[in-house]
């Protein structure tokens, strides 16, 4: 008999990080899954044996004191997630990465009012848990009927269950795209559920009888069997080979098996073995010598040296990662600090054959596919990235996310020209990823946009809290001739050179420099235009001037500028007298500047006072005759 095994039979990858991670718990404690962990029996059994309980409802939860909670790799209602951190309760989260980027889309969606619709099986623990992330209105479908008696009134978001059957699923939204709703369709359906499927349904077309092995209660393994059935109506459904009747197959020829992504290794094995006639032991021999060049294996390390480590990968050959191949940053690697004998590492094959008869790894590149998936998510989900800049190129920043390269253009660097971006290097930086086409190597990461976004938020705070007549805390900006630009944390202002002082300033350069910590009046607002003061109310000097000046009264001042009628004489910051021409000596004067100099510190007499015109007058002359008058 000619048995074929599907590649893809088995866990896939959410279920097997989940079912890993129970594992882990497994011997403490008050451990707990919310559901069952996966959807089969053996499993769930084993883990009770090892102390595992599952909690089947919230009420359960409740009553629970202490403890560690699992949550199962279908995911949960929000609820659960609160009940839990309310409790104080231990939360380990093992839902699969694809269905959580659910719960963050329909949570988001419903956030803008928009419908959920969702595409599945409205018992299914997976749909259950998406229902409870939407705000809203939902509507669960799961065939066409559903469809006919749908109806939308406004924008709505279409997601659908991870395992649903993927034509059936472009069936439905090819019906519903014809309604001309306004819908927001997101594919869901995980690639690894939508690969199994094609590879069931390629295998059973060219069988004579096909195997699904999987959990009753496991929603893709049933439509595996669906899928199977519909192309070999020889199909047979089974949990374990206890189920598996082997007297129909006595005449077949050609067999295929698949399995569900909740189906443990070594069910599939047994039921293999059966067919094959081969031994567990024998099975498990020709999967040790079945490795291919692009596939991930897990190893135990070895050996390791400086440059190289050495891993038993179950093959005839032991498996080498050179320091080149297991990190982008490789020359100031020491591997002996990074593994130890006895670790356990994931890698992939680069070659079966170094030419020495040993199998060559890759650890980075492994690790650059899975960053390049976690790159798509954060796309995809607009989130928000940090990691330190590896590299300062000429056209901008590259930063690693796993291994995975970003670049980030020295345009999307900052919301304002950097001349030098040197100063970034090593440098730990947030970004979005506003491009994503690893085919074409293309991989933009924006950090501009969050800049500008928090000073947008910044702005906005700034101006719900200043208003005119208010001072202000300040830094110095940016100093022009005309000006000072003010920093006032989300928005600058100008402090005009006019109002720097209540005198009088030649140059801003010669008072500021950048970076000088000022207070400041808030003079005017006119849009998102703010214009400043240095010239506080409260030292106005003419507030004291009148005392100080007043008529008869002998006082000094400097020269500050001239003209053919006077001069103008500063008697103090903000206050300037006239002295004029005819009032500088006995004698005839044609000009001051014949005998004055700008600068120059003079003496005269106030001979006149208006406070509400802001003008002094001086005299020298007054100051000679009386004089004149004591020498008399």
């Amino acid at each position: 008999m000619e048995v074929i095994l599907a590649k893809t039979a088995g866990f896939c990858f959410g279920v097997k990080r989940a079912v890993d991670t129970v594992y882990k718990e497994a011997g403490k404690e008050n451990v707990y899954t919310y559901g069952p962990i996966i959807h089969n029996e053996q499993v769930v059994s084993d883990l009770e044996k090892k102390g595992v309980s599952v909690l089947r409802t919230k009420e359960e939860l409740e009553h629970l004191e202490k403890g560690t909670v699992i949550i199962r790799s279908h995911g949960v209602a929000k609820e659960i997630y609160d009940l839990i951190e309310k409790k104080g309760l231990t939360l380990v989260d093992a839902t699969c990465p694809f269905v959580k980027k659910i719960h963050k889309v329909v949570q988001k969606a419903s956030e803008e009012g928009k419908k959920i619709i969702i595409v599945g099986s409205a018992e299914h623990p997976e749909v259950e848990g998406i229902r409870g992330w939407c705000n809203g209105k939902v509507e669960i479908i799961a065939n066409m009927e559903d469809v006919k008696e749908m109806t939308l009134s406004g924008p709505a978001c279409l997601v659908s269950q991870t395992t649903f059957n993927y034509k059936k699923f472009k069936d439905l939204v090819e019906i519903i795209s014809q309604k001309g709703y306004d819908i927001e369709v997101c594919n869901t359906i995980c690639n690894a559920t939508e690969e199994r499927q094609m590879e069931a349904k390629s295998i059973a077309a060219n069988v004579d009888a096909m195997i699904v092995i999987g959990d009753k209660h496991s929603s893709n393994s049933q439509k595996l069997f669906e899928i199977s059935n519909k192309e070999c109506k020889n199909t047979f459904f089974v949990q374990t080979l206890k189920d598996l009747d082997l007297k129909p197959f006595e005449s077949i020829g050609k067999v295929g098996i698949t399995a569900g992504a909740s189906t443990p290794q070594k069910i599939i094995k047994e039921v293999h073995a059966s067919m094959t006639e081969k031994s567990f032991e024998q099975l498990l021999e020709e999967s040790l010598v079945t490795i291919h060049n692009g596939e991930v294996v897990e190893g135990t390390v070895i050996d390791v040296k400086p440059d190289e480590i050495i891993l038993n990968i179950g093959y005839k050959a032991d498996g080498i990662l050179t320091r080149n191949e297991y990190s982008n940053d490789s020359a100031n690697v020491d591997l002996t600090t990074v593994a130890k004998v006895g670790d356990k590492m994931e890698t992939k094959v680069l070659k079966v054959n170094d030419g020495e008869g040993q199998v060559l790894l890759t650890y980075k590149r492994l690790a650059a596919e899975k960053g390049n998936k976690r790159l798509e998510e954060a796309y995809e989900n607009k989130e928000v990235l940090k990691a330190p800049v590896a590299q300062v190129l000429d056209g901008g920043l590259s930063v690693l996310i796993d291994e995975a390269r970003v670049f980030i253009p020295a345009s999307l660097v900052s919301d304002s020209y950097e001349r030098d971006l040197k100063k970034y290097e090593g440098q730990e930086i947030e970004f979005v990823i506003s491009e994503f086409n690893p085919r074409k190597r293309r991989v933009i990461g924006d950090r501009k946009q969050l800049l500008v976004a928090a000073k947008k938020e910044k702005q906005k705070e700034l101006f719900e809290k200043i208003e005119v007549g208010m001072k202000i805390d300040g830094v110095v900006k940016n100093v022009t001739d005309f000006g000072a630009f003010i920093d006032l944390g989300g928005a600058d202002g100008l402090l005009h050179i006019s109002e720097m002082s209540w005198g009088r300033v030649e140059n801003p350069k010669k008072v500021f420099n950048i970076g000088d910590k000022v207070t400041v009046l808030i003079k005017d607002i006119q849009g998102e235009k703010i214009a400043l003061s240095l010239k506080f109310p409260e030292e106005n000097p003419w507030l004291t001037a009148e005392e100080k000046y007043k008529v008869g009264n002998v006082v000094t001042g400097k020269v500050a500028r001239m003209t053919d009628f006077g001069a103008f004489v500063e008697l103090e910051s903000g206050i300037d007298a006239l002295l004029h021409v005819s009032q500088i000596a006995k004698e005839h004067i044609d000009k001051p500047s014949d005998v004055l100099s700008v600068g120059q510190e003079i003496t005269a007499k106030v001979v006149d006072f208006k406070k509400d015109e802001k003008k002094i007058s001086l005299s020298m002359k007054a100051l000679l005759t009386d004089e004149d008058k004591a020498e008399e």
